[in-house]
């Protein structure tokens, strides 16, 4: 069943357009990347999905339902969990009321996942009481992921969860999301340019360059470094 697609969706800041006719559809249950070189749309096209920004054409179905004229917030409560680029987590509330925010995506459900993002990230539930500014750049990509898990998201969107974070968390965030998807059948959409997070998280790619989608990648191919090294900036 598909989860997410877009149909033709072009968006702009202003009369200049920043993405372009983009077609993709997300089954659910899959991991799916977009993966490009900085400037050409991707985080753009995540705030597209969340309805942070509204296309000029084209249009967003969200599980069977046309959502792109729907707002963020109601985006979220019907079962779209968004973690941005730098994260955004509120600096001055302590870990777990960071966490308590998370109820709001899939409002209309009835559970929560404290246990879980509890059982996958130990340190939220040690470091509880506090501030979520006072924690490392790896800890507040945690809180932001387990802000959105906790509210148990139907569709998960991740802007550049490597970025700004030591290799090592990056790795274990990989196998996080992984186990996110396989246990509590999350589907997930992710940028990412990081290409061991990309070959660790993605079941296959869309790559981006100037705000179109140029090519669609399988999982033999994200396994080729040659066949995705020329989509990221490396």
């Amino acid at each position: 069943m598909t989860v997410l697609s877009l149909d033709g969706v072009t968006v702009g800041y202003g009369p200049t357009p920043v993405l372009r006719e983009i077609d993709l559809a997300i089954e659910r249950g899959e991991i799916v990347g977009v993966v490009g070189k900085n400037g050409v749309g991707k985080t753009t096209l995540m705030k597209t999905v969340i309805g942070l920004l509204e296309p000029t054409s084209g249009s967003i179905t969200y599980d069977g339902r046309d959502v792109t004229g729907l707002a963020a917030d109601d985006r979220a409560r019907s079962g779209i969990g968004y973690i941005p680029q730098g994260r955004d987590i509120f600096p001055d509330l302590t870990v777990e009321q960071n966490l308590r925010m998370g109820e709001h995506v899939n409002a209309d459900g009835d559970v929560t996942r404290y246990e879980e993002v509890y059982d996958l990230f130990p340190v939220l539930e040690e470091r509880a009481g506090q501030d979520g500014g006072t924690l490392s750049g790896g800890q507040q990509q945690m809180l932001a992921i387990g802000r959105a898990l906790v509210g148990d998201p139907d569709l998960l969107l991740l802007d550049e969860p490597s970025e700004g974070v030591q290799p090592s968390i990056v790795d274990q965030i990989s196998e996080d999301i992984r186990a996110i998807n396989d246990e509590l059948g999350t589907t997930v959409l992710f940028v990412e340019q990081n290409l061991g997070v990309i070959q660790t998280m993605a079941d296959r790619c869309y790559a981006m360059e100037r705000g179109t989608i140029v090519d669609e990648l399988t999982s033999a191919e994200i396994a080729d470094e040659d066949a995705i090294a020329s989509h990221l900036a490396i």
